[in-house]
C-alpha cells in the first residue's frame, strides 16, 4: 500500500500526460453525466412524489425498476443502438466520450428520480396543506417544495457522481477504454490490473478516492450554506 501512495504521488506530480488525459475524460464524464442527470431527474421526481394522477403507481415502479438496471445491459442496449448495424449509426457515436454520457444519464436519472420522489412524498402533504391555506399559486406552491427539497437535492447529486464516476460496464462497452480518447479512472484501474501492474492500478485507485473526497467536500460546504 506505502508503494502505491508513493506510486500515486509520483504521477501526480511528474505531470504524466496520459494521466492527465484520463483525469480530464473522467471528470467530463462524470461531471457531465450527473449534472444533466440532476437536471432531468429532480424535476421528475418531484412530480411524482407531489402530484397526484391516474397511473403515478406504474411509473413509480418502473422508475424502481429502472433503478436497478444492470449497467452492462444499459452499455449493450446503446451498443446495438449505435453500432453498425443500429438505427442510430449514423450519428458515428460509439466509442466517444457522448455516447459514455448519455449511457450514464440513463443509469442515473432513475437513481436521482426515485431518491427524490421517496422524500418529497413525505413532506407533499404538508407543504400543499400549507400553501393551500395561504392561498398561494401552484408556482409558488413548487418553489416552496423545491426550498425544502435544496438539502437532499446536494445529497441526490453526490448520490449521482458516485454512481457516474464509479461505473465500469456500461461505459466500457460503449467508450470501448480507447487510450487517449475515451479511457476513464475506473477503465483503466481494470486494464492495468489484467495486466498484472497492481500497483498502478491501486494508484489510480487512490487518485480515484481522492477526487471524490474532493467533490463530496465541496458538496457538503454547500449543503451546510444552503441550511444556514
Amino acid at each position: 500500500m506505502r508503494t502505491a501512495v508513493i506510486k500515486a504521488i509520483e504521477l501526480i506530480l511528474s505531470g504524466d500526460r496520459e494521466l492527465i488525459n484520463i483525469l480530464l475524460v473522467t471528470a467530463r464524464m462524470s461531471l457531465s453525466s450527473s449534472l444533466i442527470a440532476l437536471a432531468v431527474g429532480v424535476p421528475l421526481g418531484l412530480i411524482l412524489g407531489a402530484a397526484v394522477f391516474r397511473g403515478r403507481s406504474v411509473f413509480i415502479v418502473l422508475n424502481r425498476t429502472l433503478m436497478g438496471m444492470p449497467p452492462v445491459v444499459c452499455g449493450l442496449l446503446f451498443y446495438m443502438l449505435f453500432s453498425g448495424v443500429g438505427p442510430f449509426r449514423h450519428y458515428k457515436l460509439l466509442f466517444t466520450v457522448e455516447l459514455m454520457i448519455l449511457a450514464q444519464v440513463v443509469l442515473i436519472t432513475p437513481i436521482v428520480i426515485g431518491n427524490m420522489e421517496n422524500y418529497v412524498s413525505g413532506i407533499a402533504g404538508p407543504v400543499r396543506e400549507t400553501a393551500k391555506g395561504l392561498g398561494l399559486s401552484r408556482m409558488t406552491t413548487l418553489r416552496l417544495l423545491m426550498n425544502e427539497c435544496a438539502y437532499v437535492i446536494c445529497s441526490t447529486y453526490l448520490l449521482a457522481f458516485a454512481r457516474a464516476i464509479a461505473e465500469v460496464g456500461a461505459i466500457s462497452m460503449v467508450g470501448g477504454a480507447i487510450a487517449w480518447k475515451t479511457n476513464v479512472m475506473t477503465t483503466a484501474i481494470m486494464m492495468y490490473t489484467n495486466r498484472g501492474n497492481f500497483t498502478l492500478g491501486v494508484a489510480l485507485g487512490l487518485i480515484l478516492m481522492a477526487l471524490s473526497l474532493i467533490v463530496n467536500i465541496l458538496v457538503t460546504v454547500l449543503q451546510r450554506m444552503i441550511s444556514k
